[in-house]
């Protein structure tokens, strides 16, 4: 059984951070693999699977707009919650005059992507678990609508709407341009060594709307 999937996905508005901007919010042309993998498990997520993202088809031209925000620029730190929590008369609270400030965001709206994946068992996988068994629990979810948490496009503000794609062949936004380099772009994280999480990056090039990831060079 195969075990691929096409999900289609979008949403009004899209923020896939840039790491290099430190402030000022900076989104990447396109929906990152890292993204899409967090939307494929906010569908469906199992210790004995782990989701590969093949291709990215981008469905709608690439359009920005800057909005700016108010966020909090600090936050309460456990170490300090600790004491108050044990009886320490230090008042627990941020002010928000102090601590709100106004930023710039540049982000992506009207996206919308069809993400094509498959799914590999792990050595979590039981006696029980099979690709047969996985598949099926996905399609299901996929025809029903049903995920674990709202899926969103970067950021939790920007909620994602999803669909399974039975298309054979996708149309892209940009099926007449051969070549477009996007420059490098966030592949995904390291987490083989928990306390030394290392960012991966790729160089993205997409070609006809799509944006290859099988056989891309990974870079640390």
């Amino acid at each position: 059984m195969s075990r691929g999937v096409k999900v289609k996905v979008w949403g009004d508005y899209a923020l896939f951070c840039r790491p290099e901007m430190k402030v000022e919010r900076c989104s990447y042309d396109v929906m990152t693999p890292s993204a899409a993998r967090g939307i494929l498990e906010a569908i469906y997520w199992h210790p004995g699977m782990r989701w590969i993202v093949d291709r990215i088809y981008v469905k709608k031209p690439i359009r920005f707009t800057s909005v700016r925000r108010n966020e909090v620029k600090s936050k309460i730190s456990a170490s300090n919650v600790l004491p108050v929590y044990n009886g320490s008369p230090k008042r627990l609270y941020l002010s928000s005059k102090a601590e709100i400030v106004q930023r710039a965001s540049l982000l992506l709206r009207d996206v919308e992507y069809v993400i094509e994946a498959h799914f590999e068992l792990t050595d979590k996988a039981n006696a029980s678990d099979n690709p047969g068994k996985f598949k099926d629990i996905v399609m299901r979810r996929l025809r029903r609508g049903e995920c674990f948490h709202n899926p969103y496009m970067g950021c939790r503000e920007f909620p994602a709407r999803f669909s399974l794609c039975e298309d054979e062949e996708i149309s892209t936004a940009y099926s007449e341009e051969e070549e477009h380099d996007l420059g490098f772009m966030l592949y995904d994280l390291d987490y083989s060594n928990l306390p030394d999480i290392q960012p991966m990056f790729f160089r993205a090039v997409m070609r006809h709307g799509v944006i290859d990831l099988r056989d891309c060079e990974v870079v640390r």
